[in-house]
């Protein structure tokens, strides 16, 4: 078995070649980070792309802290990433009316009144082309080979020959002795490792636009308004709005302005971040849902300004957790979106598409290429109470920020901001997998259930205990008036 690396600084060339050939399928955050992380312990990597290239497009996403330890094995990553981050940024909160809830603040000074460490944040808010132009410029100078246009259709395992597949429409062929399922929802992957997972329509969509900041010198007014703040007027602000069952955050950073809007479905959205709609549908839309108070007149002409072609309509689908994210030979297994979809009020998306990648490329270093389907299954017992408590946090989240109690949020500003506890961002994969890999694996042999496993720390709230829940048990409290039930333990 592969050996156990301390926590210092390991870069590539530090792990000896396992000979584990992976077949990794997607190039999502969590494809991009299990090829470079894989390479670096020792496996040979190849990927598969479904598109013509790799879609670095998009607006912005919460980065947590978690997801980012690895960059210390990275130095090039780490510098480029610390390069990119907005620093000294600062948060505001509205009602949805423009009224000002919560002054200007630094993000620093917000995590501090929260009782939160201001030097060690939860994480940041990102811009997802350039986390994206960070991670392919790190696969390009490795080198790893990935082939564009390949349309998976199929995957399949060979327990006898210890390897498995897929299938292209095209017909082609491709195996190895472990296939990466990164391909997002809907990842063909499902029918192999256990059935499809139905998608409920949630009746929201999430409206996003980015743009080039100078679309806002047309109306001096916006500008004045959604302008940077602090020293020489220079650092971004996040500002948040919230109203009856919707919410919204604007960003504004050099060069760059952002809005989002969560909204009632206009019949338009898709589950495509190609999907775009024009100003004209989100202005007729946007007041319905919200009660008899509308949006802020700012914000409209915020949006008047957004130029053709730029606001996506993203539809929100609901997706039970899913406990088999494996193969029955343990030879393909899911990760990403594949295995676990979040909501975007859950903050988490991205930060387990990382976490995942790191988990599975240190199991199966520490494995070694004889014990593959062991390493898997060891990896999806690390991951996957702790992401379904991560999903469910996403549900109690959602519900915060769109019935916010303002009588309360003056004297205590957390009520308008969603959960972001320590058991989430303060987590470490790598190292979690290295201490704990050997107990893990013996619960396995030993054939305890997965949720009876008492001989490995939690990486999730302290104190829980896991219990099946579904996305209509969430629905059915919350139409009867009640808060979403996240269940035993410290969640905070």
């Amino acid at each position: 078995m592969g050996s156990i690396q301390n926590n210092d600084c390991e870069p590539v060339g530090t792990y000896p070649q396992t000979g584990i050939d992976v077949l990794i399928i997607g190039t999502g955050l969590a494809g991009l980070t299990a090829s470079i992380e894989c390479i670096r312990k020792g496996h040979t990597v190849r990927v598969l792309e479904r598109n013509a290239d790799i879609n670095t497009a998009g607006d912005m996403y919460f980065m947590g802290h978690s997801a980012t330890k690895f960059f210390r094995h990275w130095p090039e990553l780490s510098k480029e990433y610390d390069e990119i981050s907005m620093k000294n940024a600062w948060i505001e909160t509205f009602k949805h009316n423009g009224e000002r809830m919560i002054p200007p603040l630094k993000v620093a000074d917000r995590l501090r009144s929260a009782g939160m460490d201001p030097n060690t944040p939860p994480g940041t808010f990102q811009m997802r082309p350039l986390v994206y132009k960070m991670f392919v410029n790190q696969v390009e100078k490795l080198g790893v080979k990935v082939q564009f246009g390949k349309r998976v259709v199929d995957y399949w395992e060979d327990e006898e020959r210890g390897k498995a597949g897929v299938v292209t429409d095209q017909g082609e062929r491709f195996e190895a002795d472990i296939v990466i399922a990164a391909d997002g929802v809907g990842s063909k992957s499902q029918k192999l490792v256990g059935g499809q997972v139905r998608a409920m329509s949630s009746g929201r969509a999430m409206w996003r636009a980015a743009f080039p900041i100078h679309h806002l010198d047309k109306n001096p007014e916006v500008k004045e308004f959604f302008k940077m703040v602090g020293e020489n007027g220079g650092e971004p602000i996040i500002r948040t709005w919230l109203g009856p069952g919707t919410y919204a955050m604007t960003l504004t950073r050099p060069g760059t302005c952002i809005w989002i809007m969560n909204h009632d479905v206009t019949g338009s959205e898709e589950e495509n971040w190609n999907h775009t709609v024009e100003a004209d549908e989100v202005l007729t839309n946007m007041d319905k849902g919200v009660g008899p108070t509308p949006w802020a007149p700012m914000f409209k002409e915020l949006i008047k300004l957004t130029p053709p072609k730029t606001i996506i309509n993203f539809e929100l689908f609901w997706r039970n957790p899913q406990p088999s994210w494996a193969s029955p030979c343990g030879r393909v297994v899911e990760i990403g979106d594949a295995a676990h979809s979040f909501l975007p009020a859950s903050g988490n998306g991205a930060t387990q598409a990382i976490e995942d990648a790191v988990s599975l490329a240190s199991c199966l270093q520490i494995g070694g290429k004889e014990n593959v389907p062991l390493s898997v299954r060891t990896h999806v017992r690390f991951r996957f109470i702790r992401c379904s408590c991560a999903q469910k946090l996403g549900f109690s989240n959602a519900e915060l920020l769109q019935d916010t109690d303002w009588s309360k949020v003056k004297f205590d500003p957390k009520r308008a901001q969603p959960k972001l506890p320590s058991w989430v961002w303060g987590h470490d994969p790598e190292s979690y997998a290295y201490a704990n890999y050997h107990k893990m694996a013996e619960t396995i042999k030993q054939g305890v259930p997965f949720d009876q496993v008492d001989s490995v720390p939690p990486n999730y709230p302290p104190g829980y205990k896991y219990e099946p829940w579904s996305i209509d048990q969430i629905m059915e409290d919350v139409r009867n008036g009640k808060p979403v039930d996240l269940g035993s333990g410290n969640w905070d």
